[in-house]
């Protein structure tokens, strides 16, 4: 995940001085997903990062931090919470154009666009923008 900060996570959780079990616990995610997290050895899925940052108190912006000026619609969609399902369903367009999108393989129409920028409450310029920014991104840097 782009811009996660497991030193972020980390101190989120001793702030909330909670810890790793008691916050897996809760979350109803594994301590040592918690664990890998917080020790950089692994990346959280966006879903069972929400529940974690819910139970800490914090926001995902909070441990996920990518400038608004270097935003993909990936990470739009990630400080949202939302997997592609989800934003698809939210957008009611499917799985796939959200993937297409936000790797930006696909022209963003003026309907897609719409309807994303409405699911991620952004501006259809920002979205834009962020879509240029994928489709404009360097060779072998995830979207």
């Amino acid at each position: 995940m782009r811009g996660f900060s497991p030193d972020a996570l980390r101190q989120a959780r001793l702030n909330a001085g909670l810890s790793q079990t008691e916050i897996a616990r809760v979350a109803k995610v594994g301590t040592g997903t918690v664990r890998r997290w917080e020790m950089g050895e692994s990346s959280p899925q966006v879903d069972l990062l929400a529940r974690v940052v819910e139970v800490l108190g914090v926001t995902i912006a909070d441990v996920v931090k990518v400038p608004e000026t270097e935003r993909y619609p990936g990470d739009w969609r990630v400080l949202l919470g939302l997997t592609q399902p989800q934003l698809g369903a939210k957008a009611g367009v499917t799985t796939q154009i959200v993937s297409c999108v936000e790797r930006g393989v696909i022209s963003l129409s003026d309907n897609v666009g719409e309807r994303l920028s409405a699911a991620l409450g952004i501006s259809e310029d920002e979205l834009r923008a962020a879509h240029e920014r994928a489709r404009n991104r360097p060779l072998g840097e995830p979207s």
